[in-house]
């Protein structure tokens, strides 16, 4: 059973290693220098964000999203539990709260890509950089009810 709830400060450090197993797992076409910038990044103020957790009947977090309003700026997932429903239960749970939601995805990120589109996301645009001005294109996506 997964429970959906905001995160404490005592889960810093688990979304921490829940981010980079599932780079590990999802982002090769990172370069090496571009990953340790970003896990940088990432370590200085993850631990820190207002993050929901799904987490496991042990209180154990399993995934994170980060909500900015109607802005999905984060959704990871730890590797072990893909395909379990914890993505689902994230975006449903995001769903709830901001009906109108957009986010945007890594374009060489097809496992992510194909996640979103079956969640019932639609492309809206594309960008040739990420947010930091890296090489990494995004497709913009937005929650579309009849695409679900």
């Amino acid at each position: 059973m997964l429970n959906i709830r905001l995160s404490r400060p005592d889960d810093g450090a688990r979304a921490v290693e829940i981010w980079r197993l599932a780079v590990d797992a999802t982002h090769d076409f990172l370069t090496v220098t571009d990953r340790a910038a970003i896990a940088e990044e990432v370590q200085g103020f993850l631990p820190a964000a207002p993050l929901w957790l799904a987490t496991d009947e042990r209180d154990h977090p399993l995934g994170f999203m980060l909500l900015d309003d109607g802005r999905m700026e984060a959704l990871f997932v730890d590797p072990a539990h893909h395909g379990r429903g914890v993505g689902r239960a994230l975006v449903e749970h995001a769903l709830s709260l901001h009906p109108v939601l957009i986010t945007d995805v890594n374009e060489q990120n097809a496992l992510a890509a194909r996640f979103y589109q079956r969640m019932g996301f639609v492309a809206t645009g594309r960008s040739p950089l990420d947010g930091q001005g890296r090489p990494y294109p995004l497709i913009h996506l937005r929650y579309d009810p009849a695409a679900a």
